[in-house]
């Protein structure tokens, strides 16, 4: 089994910024791409973004530039820097990650979400 655990979330005033860290363990082969997804009141669960295990990434169109994405790979962690939030930046924000584990199955794995919260 694999557990994704992340930190890093709370209040806000608009304008500010938060990091969100996301570290993986258990019986882990290979972490292949990872991720952030958000989903606030109401809405569905969307991509925020992605990273490969390459270091590929990619963005929501709603945060480039305000937010950036990386991994430690030797750690298992990756993390969003999130600078410039808006009050629509609001929502749980999900880790997730594509692990290869040590009987060779491949599986998306999930956190437990932490909240963000943006006030105006």
């Amino acid at each position: 089994q694999v557990q994704l655990v992340e930190s890093g979330g709370g209040l806000v005033q608009a304008g500010g910024s938060l990091r969100l860290s996301c570290a993986a363990s258990g019986n882990i082969f290979r972490i292949n791409a990872m991720g952030w997804y958000r989903q606030a009141p109401g809405k569905q669960r969307e991509l925020v973004a992605g990273i490969t295990s390459g270091g590929s990434t990619n963005y929501a169109d709603s945060v480039k530039g305000r937010f950036t994405i990386s991994r430690d790979n030797a750690k298992n962690t990756v993390y969003l820097q999130m600078n410039s939030l808006k009050p629509e930046d609001t929502a749980v924000y999900y880790c997730h990650a594509e692990v290869t584990t040590t009987n060779l199955r491949t599986t998306i794995y999930w956190g437990q979400g932490t909240q963000v919260t943006v006030s105006s």
